[in-house]
């Protein structure tokens, strides 16, 4: 394709230098969890092809040590060619290896570049965003243990609905989280498959007996996960359904810490012209304008996270349903968005649990002065006078402004010692410990 001028300090060469021309766009690079992710492939295949001095320099890459002269843009070669030979280049030049038949050899980046991705995203949501998940549960769990003596009102339709416990309330954000991060754990599955060996197409032309095979098993003892070659090389690469379903688990995540985050907003709202019955931590200055104002910054920042997931999503399906015969060509941005959405959950996470949710505190008086103002109150009286005189004295006391215990005194025709029982709120909840 003629002469390519590459800079005199570059570990690249005329491939990467190409794409680096023809790929001004973004500016987007791909992340440092990829970026190992390839060394390691590229250092167990050099293990398994013999080629120790190329096996010390692709390890070299997967700490990190040349991550400058990763370049090319995210938008570039749907295979993530560009990106593959960047490395095969780089580890070329630092081994005095030939980038294509050495470094490469027994590889395709048409198999490298999925096993990359897969690689890259189970190796990042292990260390960072199960940690993360875990150490929320807990904190979330620790506050539903804390606030398990304070009786609430529920709120169904966004109006008043039956007590309940804040304990009980806050367990159902804590088994969220839970239940989220099994969902992520079962979409795992299907990353541990690695295409590595089915070079081009998936038949493994070029590739030796054994060589997909040796070299995985090498990259599980390396990560300490369970990596296996894939079951089948043509699903393996022309297709990325295991990455739609595990950025589905994440979306998913997204889409609980969303109802997490805005009901502490709307249960901390006031402090005395709302719910109020939150207390959330002070951490900045809320107004430009307002003084003392207080805002619930550390929810807020984590709902931006969570949109911004749910759009990564929306892309990382597209890019999925991209898959053409044999290749999905849209691989670079795809593995861009889903390891940036592992990497946002974990960091929001932690913040919320280190910044909000361990420092959250319950207005106990405020919240148990609503259940008395409750016109749901009359619910449990149903069983015992009927449903539509429960109903008339509900609406007594909404018409008149009373307490539903005050106008069932004079109406519900029961002894005041069966109806203090009757609406004793706490009776109410079941008592079903968080």
């Amino acid at each position: 394709m003629g002469e390519m001028r590459v800079p005199d300090d570059a570990l690249y060469g005329a491939q990467t230098q190409r794409a680096v021309e023809n790929f001004r766009i973004s500016g987007l690079r791909f992340p440092r969890a990829f970026i190992r992710a390839l060394g390691l492939i590229k250092a167990s295949a050099a293990k398994v092809n013999g080629e120790p001095t190329i096996q010390k320099a692709a390890e070299d890459v997967a700490e990190g040590k040349y991550d400058d002269h990763f370049v090319v843009d995210i938008f570039q070669t749907g295979s993530g060619t560009s990106t593959n030979m960047n490395a095969n280049e780089v580890i070329g030049h630092l081994a005095k290896a030939h980038p294509n038949d050495q470094v490469n050899r027994g590889q395709s980046s048409n198999d490298v570049i999925p096993s990359a991705m897969h690689v890259a995203a189970s190796m990042q949501i292990h260390e960072e965003l199960f940690p993360a998940m875990e150490g929320l549960a807990r904190s979330l769990a620790a506050k539903a243990e804390t606030f398990n003596d304070v009786v609430k009102i529920g709120r169904t339709h966004l109006q008043d609905a039956v007590p309940m416990l804040l304990g009980q309330e806050f367990s159902g954000y804590a088994a969220q989280v839970e239940k989220c991060r099994e969902r992520v754990r079962i979409a795992l599955d299907g990353t541990y498959e690695l295409a590595l060996g089915g070079t081009a197409v998936g038949t493994g032309l070029n590739a030796i007996p054994g060589f997909a095979a040796a070299t995985i098993k090498d990259l599980a003892a390396r990560t300490g996960l369970p990596f296996r070659e894939a079951a089948n090389h043509f699903e393996a690469q022309a297709a990325k359904d295991a990455i739609c379903f595990l950025s589905g688990a994440l979306k998913t995540y997204a889409v609980a810490l969303t109802k997490i985050a805005n009901d502490i907003r709307w249960l901390g709202s006031g402090p005395r012209c709302g719910i109020g019955e939150l207390k959330v931590p002070e951490t900045q200055p809320g107004s430009s304008i307002m003084p003392g104002k207080v805002n619930p910054v550390i929810a807020e920042s984590l709902l931006m996270v969570c949109a911004q997931v749910i759009g990564y999503d929306a892309t990382i399906t597209a890019c999925c349903a991209a898959g053409n015969f044999e290749l999905n060509v849209m691989m670079p941005v795809m593995a861009y968005d889903l390891l940036e959405s592992i990497r946002l959950l974990a960091a929001v996470s932690r913040n919320f649990d280190e910044r909000c949710i361990r420092g959250l505190d319950a207005d106990r008086e405020r919240a148990e002065g609503f259940v008395e103002q409750s016109l749901a109150m009359c619910t449990v009286l149903a069983p015992v006078i009927g449903y539509e005189k429960a109903a008339a004295i509900a609406k007594e006391a909404y018409r008149s402004g009373r307490t539903v215990r005050e106008v069932a005194r004079e109406q519900s025709g029961l002894a005041e010692e069966k109806l203090n029982d009757l609406l004793d709120p706490r009776s109410q909840t079941g008592r079903t410990k968080a």
